[in-house]
């Protein structure tokens, strides 16, 4: 008997990451190719007047909306349960819609502009059809349910041999195999809810209050409060000086 030769495992690529060696704690920020730095967040919640009700502080290099939960949580904790909550884009995900929702509190949420490349058709282009669970296109073609990826997304995809003869296959799709696909997350419906509710006037008019709220809170701290540049190292250190900060300026308000 002969033996089987087995190709090696392709290795996966390996993800970057970048580490200060003065400060570990803090994270590596990238906001556009002349703006990199290691640095922090300051994740903060604030009341309709203003005044400061919790927050959190993280590297520069975590997404706000893995941060939502705890801040939530804080504020429920220590002042109770808001009616509603408005956040900027950074928050705006299927899983923070979700536990606004569940626990009955309005999400205040903005309009995020489809990321689609100019001249294809967006996103809510294709009309998702909830008792067939499929996707219909703008040539009235079906794409039908795959799969769910780890990260809770259903993926949905067209039909090569319809596809290859569409006369918009261009505006479409760039898929050499002619494949159209859309993801959806299984708590979709939930952002959804939250897209509609920001059409009423009550949404309309508490997120228009985030201004002389939320971004003066930020606005006072960067500059009268030394805020701007930390002078300090270390998540525990920097943590001290966020409370003593927002209680310092909740005292003078």
């Amino acid at each position: 008997h002969g033996k089987k030769p087995f190709p090696p495992k392709e290795k996966e690529e390996a993800k970057e990451i970048k580490v200060s060696k003065t400060d570990p704690d803090s994270g590596y920020y990238v906001k556009d190719e002349r703006e990199k730095m290691f640095a922090y967040s300051f994740h903060t919640a604030c009341d309709a007047k203003g005044f400061v009700l919790a927050t959190k502080v993280t590297g520069a290099n975590i997404h706000d909306s893995q941060v939502f939960g705890q801040l939530l949580e804080q504020v429920i904790e220590k002042v109770g349960k808001p009616t509603a909550v408005a956040v900027d884009a950074g928050y705006k995900t299927p899983a923070n819609a979700k536990s606004l929702l569940d626990k009955e509190i309005r999400p205040v949420m903005p309009y995020t502009r489809p990321r689609t490349k100019d001249g294809f058709f967006k996103k809510y282009e294709y009309v998702y059809d909830e008792h067939y669970d499929c996707y219909i296109c703008p040539n009235n073609q079906i794409l039908e349910y795959r799969t769910t990826t780890r990260e809770g997304y259903r993926q949905y995809a067209s039909n090569p041999e319809i596809c290859k003869t569409c006369p918009f296959l261009e505006k479409c799709t760039q898929n050499k195999d002619h494949i159209k696909f859309i993801h959806r997350h299984i708590w979709e419906h939930y952002v959804e809810e939250a897209d509609h509710l920001r059409h009423t006037e009550i949404n309309k008019n508490i997120y228009e209050k985030r201004k002389e709220t939320i971004e003066r809170v930020f606005a006072d701290g960067k500059e009268k409060h030394g805020m701007r540049w930390t002078t300090l190292r270390r998540l525990g250190k920097l943590s001290m000086q966020a409370m003593l900060t927002f209680a310092a300026m909740n005292l003078k308000k």
